[in-house]
């Protein structure tokens, strides 16, 4: 057995494994460098699962034409859905871990640009989720209109509970204020 055949792992290649690391990371990277769920580690493993269960159903497809492959797209973004609402969880009537769940469903979705369309275009679109994430954090940072409503309700909550601060919470923009 040569060393090509050792690294074979057909139907799967190890440049769409990479590119599906490295979008896992790029997002992975913006949650777990703000303390939130869903890290590095988790979003590398949605990603790459996701393209393993396409590119398997797109062999089976093309082998056996056994099954349509849209249908196990469909059913990645049904566990995808209970995997995201495993990290909502609901205090004091309010739902927390909603960006989160989110950011899983993108996870997946960029998981199947990479098994069917364009690893380029899985790239960008990694980058897009995370302009989305941080850019979304920096316009509440600098208006109000933004952090009403339930948003307001959710800093409330964690300023009130202290988030293991001792009592105080870091806002945004650097100061502090007493919960």
């Amino acid at each position: 057995m040569d060393l090509e055949q050792l690294l074979a792992i057909d139907p799967y290649d190890w440049k769409h494994i990479a590119v599906a690391l490295l979008c896992g990371t790029i997002v992975g990277l913006e949650r777990q460098l703000r303390g939130k769920p869903v890290g590095i580690r988790t979003s590398s493993l949605i990603t790459l699962g996701t393209y393993v269960f396409i590119t398997s159903s797109l062999y089976v497809t093309t082998d056996a034409h056994v099954t349509d492959p849209s249908r196990i797209i469909g059913q990645v973004i049904t566990g995808i859905g209970f995997l995201g609402a495993g990290v909502m969880l609901a205090r004091d009537g309010m739902v927390i871990g909603v960006t989160s769940a989110a950011t899983i469903w993108a996870l997946a979705s960029i998981g199947v640009c990479i098994a069917v369309a364009n690893m380029g275009s899985a790239i960008k679109l990694s980058l897009v989720v995370v302009v989305v994430l941080v850019g979304v954090d920096l316009l509440e940072d600098y208006s109000q209109a933004m952090t009403r409503g339930v948003h307001a309700r959710y800093r409330n909550w964690r300023e009130k509970v202290g988030n293991g601060h001792g009592g105080q919470e870091r806002r945004r923009g650097g100061d502090r204020r007493q919960a």
